[in-house]
């Protein structure tokens, strides 16, 4: 097996837990700023110090506490990214208590499933609508005995309720907890069946994010440093990030609402970000369109090229040469420095995580301005195992392994992760423990290669191996990942298993398809006539022409099927953190995948009407 690791950088006591983290952070700088947050939507940001904070959590504690909430139990959270989110989670640990996130799009039936799995007794929800939810399965969950609203003033009535709860209770349950404690259980949205609940204790937190921030000092932790959440904190990347930025001395916020985000990252002004590809994508793409229906396409081509190409120098020991210098000057005037200031105009930073970015992207947002560091983790390793480094980048790859943590490569590929972040166990589930985690090594379930600095590359995931009938190998993300940086492409699902060649299932973009048109001087279309036109259908053509160069022949799209459903988390067909959930597309669309080799090999065919 290859295997390389990095070694530990802080070492934190054993008795130690996450509220001993947040008091550091207390200790250290009382009246700092720790969070900014908006009463409302076009309101200002109104600060919040280390001490205001810290008197907020204590205050909702005590609610718990008067609410019954005992050391160990299980608290719901249901909601949107937003201050409360980070409010309750703060609380809940200083209650002594285990908070339980569920994703506000999840389906009355997943939430039946995780309170019951958990045995979460009180759950926290945002809207009226979440609680007409949960109140559908109520009767399935024995265990829950309050639902409390956020919109319906959930704070204030927890607040009100603890009064009578001495500061010395709150203080004593903050100290019960040690390294060894549960601190959370998240459940994997999972791409089939039913999510496991991933038991992350306090020590996969504290340890990752004070390591983490030592060997990201330059990203997370320099003067004035700031970052806007605009990911699911149900889902462990986001979180990560909200419990980083306290040993980190950073300032968070908080935008709920993806319709106001260029308007909140304009008014917020981050110094770095965090996102999964698609977002990066869809900036790209968005600003390109922009820019065609303004008559300027040629001009923003020419200046991506060029932040392509500068940033590609840079890696080069001589460096840009003076006039690809003078280049990236004029490219930077007419096009680059609009893209910075939609992310408020001083985000140096992007750490992307969730899927590939892809090495082009990669080197257009570095030329910019703005370092993208792709890392990978997953749920069960508290977010990242692997992240480039400010001074250690290697664009294409998800970077070295963090302070603490080891990556070795199986003799089938697989990668496995041991470290500080590596979870316990699944909850109720040692079989599912039992098969994932040999002698503290978690078996990832992707493929992936180390060069021989240690930096990781992913192939793909090992469960999604396609074996065409000709016992061909092949790894869809290659192909998918490629293809979805199209605009006028939302998803990709590559199939082929025991089929004589690669085919795949695409949906149109519903959000690009109409820039395109107009980009390209072309009346408005539905998605169904779009998928008809010959010159979209030649632009995907091209698309899944470029795609194959990165693969084998054998391993090629032959023929692509345009569906007339778009895969969103809506209807299911992808997870929150916007994966598709391949099993359940194979077996839905069956009939479309057994039209793609009907006629044998060759060109597009459209499932409409």
């Amino acid at each position: 097996m290859v295997e390389y690791s990095t070694p530990l950088l802080v070492e934190v006591a054993p008795d130690r837990n996450l509220n001993d983290l947040f008091a550091e952070r207390l200790a250290a700088d009382p009246d700092g700023v720790v969070i900014e947050h908006k009463t409302q939507q076009t309101g200002p940001w109104i600060p919040i110090t280390a001490r205001e904070l810290d008197a907020e959590i204590v205050a909702v504690a005590k609610g718990l506490v008067a609410r019954g909430v005992e050391p160990g139990d299980r608290v719901g959270i249901m909601s949107r990214t937003r201050y409360e989110w980070s409010l309750l989670d703060w609380a809940i640990w200083a209650a002594g208590a285990v908070p339980v996130p569920l994703y506000e799009t999840s389906s009355a039936e997943q939430v039946a499933w995780i309170l019951t799995d958990a045995h979460v007794t009180v759950l926290a929800v945002e809207t009226e609508t979440h609680a007409a939810t949960v109140a559908e399965i109520r009767a399935d969950v024995p265990d829950l005995r309050e639902v409390l609203v956020i919109d319906g003033g959930a704070i204030d009535t927890l607040v009100a309720a603890g009064t009578d709860v001495p500061d010395d209770e709150i203080a004593r349950r903050r100290g019960l907890a040690d390294l060894s404690s549960l601190a959370t259980v998240i459940y994997t949205s999972g791409t089939t069946g039913r999510p496991k609940g991933v038991e992350l204790t306090h020590g996969n937190f504290y340890e990752l994010t004070v390591n983490a921030v030592e060997g990201l000092k330059a990203v997370v932790s320099d003067p004035g440093s700031r970052t806007l959440l605009f990911m699911p904190l149900a889902h462990v990347f986001a979180r990560f990030i909200h419990v980083l930025c306290i040993p980190a001395g950073a300032v968070l916020g908080h935008s709920p609402d993806t319709r106001t985000l260029i308007e909140d990252l304009g008014s917020f002004r981050p110094t770095f970000v965090l996102a999964v590809p698609r977002v990066f994508e869809k900036v790209y793409n968005g600003a390109e369109q922009k820019a065609a229906a303004g008559g300027k396409a040629a001009i923003f081509q020419r200046a991506a090229k060029t932040s392509i190409v500068y940033s590609r120098a840079l890696d080069d020991p001589r460096g840009p040469s003076p006039w690809l210098r003078l280049q990236h000057k004029v490219a930077d005037v007419l096009v680059l420095h609009k893209l910075r200031a939609l992310l408020g105009g001083q985000a140096r930073w992007a750490i992307s995580g969730g899927a590939p970015l892809g090495e082009r992207l990669g080197h257009f947002y570095r030329g910019v301005g703005l370092r993208v560091l792709e890392g990978y983790g997953l749920t069960e390793t508290t977010a990242p195992a692997t992240v480039n480094r400010p001074e250690a980048t290697k664009i294409g790859t998800v970077g070295l392994p963090l302070p603490g943590t080891a990556i070795r490569i199986a003799d089938d590929g697989e990668i496995e992760v041991k470290g500080v972040q590596v979870f316990r166990g699944y909850h109720d589930n040692p079989e599912a423990t039992a098969e994932s985690l040999d002698d503290g090594w978690f078996r990832t379930g992707d493929l992936g290669s180390l060069d021989e600095q240690g930096f990781l590359s992913i192939t793909g995931r090992k469960k999604e191996i396609i074996v065409t009938a000709g016992g061909k190998n092949v790894a869809p993300a290659v192909l998918e990942d490629r293809l979805r940086g199209h605009p006028l492409i939302s998803q990709v699902v590559v199939v082929g298993d025991q089929r004589p060649y690669i085919g795949a299932l695409v949906t149109l973009d519903p959000e690009g398809v109409p820039g395109w048109l107009s980009a390209h001087g072309k009346p408005a279309m539905t998605l169904e006539e779009a998928a008809r036109d010959v010159d979209v259908l030649a632009s995907i053509d091209k698309a899944v022409a470029r795609a194959n160069k990165a693969v084998s022949r054998a391993e090629s799209i032959r023929k692509y099927r345009i569906l007339e459903t778009d895969l969103t988390i809506a209807n299911g067909y992808l997870t929150p953190k916007l994966s598709v959930k391949r099993s359940l597309v194979l077996k839905d669309f069956e009939a479309e995948v057994d039209a793609l080799y009907e006629s044998g090999p060759g060109g597009h065919d459209v499932a409409l009407g």
